[in-house]
């Protein structure tokens, strides 16, 4: 499976320690050169710094082509990552930010964000996931509290 993320569901992955869930879902996950470099900007913190450094092995730093004039109303991690995911015929992009959610479906690309991806993780009994939003909800992370209670309730 082809997948492509962008910047901020890997950052709270990292910051509520359940960055195992990606490699243990996907195997592989492909970031573009952008995301690495938000990652490692030094607004972004020294854990991500520090991660994004040494790279672990499932994830894979891909240059991207010149990018669609069309998508420059995002931000360049969500540029890039749109673009990548074109490129490559990507299975799935991990994307939180709406307008960016909205280009990559607008472009017909599968999309999930950081909820979903924790959805995913839950059903394979990867995380407890009321602990997990537990932690998440601690975060700056920002989603309807209804969003929350719905992954919950799920059976």
């Amino acid at each position: 499976m082809r997948v492509v993320s962008d910047t901020s569901p890997l950052c709270y992955l990292l910051l509520i320690d359940e960055i195992a869930v990606l490699p243990a879902l996907f195997e592989r996950v492909l970031v573009p050169r952008a995301v690495a470099a938000e990652l490692s900007h030094s607004a972004a913190g020294r854990r991500l710094q520090e991660w994004i450094a040494a790279p672990p092995a499932w994830l894979e730093i891909r240059n991207v082509p010149q990018p669609p004039l069309e998508l420059g109303r995002l931000g360049p991690g969500e540029i890039e990552a749109i673009t990548l995911a074109e490129a490559i015929g990507a299975d799935l992009v991990i994307l939180d930010e709406r307008k960016a959610r909205q280009a990559a479906t607008d472009r017909g690309l599968p999309i999930t964000g950081l909820l979903g991806i924790l959805a995913r993780a839950a059903e394979k009994d990867l995380i407890d996931l009321a602990d997990t939003l537990d932690r998440l909800g601690r975060t700056n992370f920002r989603a309807e509290p209804k969003l929350f209670k719905l992954l919950l309730e799920k059976p």
